[in-house]
């Protein structure tokens, strides 16, 4: 029993609701904390639906960014950026909250940090382009954790 665990520091992990391994792509505390809205933990209507609207959510959030990155409207990135990063902190995506936290970062002008300035509208959208790629690796892969825990779920 102990061997199982080894992967995990915190003990009083062993008493969850038995989430699978979402590596570090999803926080399963924050992710638990959806769970445990569920009415019903065999059909988990509540949290699927919160998590199937994020997916629609996410895909025409990066419709828009597409688009505001063509037009180069940096204003727009910035405010998809925070949009985003909200909507996917809720969930628990850390690595897609990353990423959009730093194109809002970018979008108003600041490092990915936000802590320094860069006056150069063309550098930041060049970073907010760079940050998309890994940005939309990260959901892909979430999107696919999830999916399959739904899917595991429902059988």
């Amino acid at each position: 029993m102990a061997a199982r665990h080894d992967s995990q520091e915190d003990p009083s992990d062993a008493g969850s609701t038995g989430l699978p391994d979402f590596g570090d792509n999803i926080d399963p505390m924050t992710f638990e904390q959806i769970l445990e809205m569920d009415d019903d933990e065999e059909e988990r209507e509540f949290s699927r639906s919160i998590v199937f609207g994020f997916f629609e959510q996410a895909e025409n959030t990066f419709k828009n960014m597409d688009a505001s990155l063509e037009s180069k409207d940096i204003a727009q990135l910035s405010s998809l950026g925070h949009f985003l990063k909200g909507s996917s902190a809720t969930l628990g995506l850390t690595k897609v909250k990353d990423a959009c936290e730093k194109i809002q970062h970018f979008g108003a002008y600041k490092d990915e940090t936000g802590t320094n300035d860069v006056p150069n509208k063309e550098l930041c959208l060049e970073r907010i382009k760079k940050t998309m790629v890994p940005l939309k690796q990260d959901y892909a892969e979430a999107e696919t954790i999830l999916k399959r825990y739904y899917h595991e779920t429902s059988i």
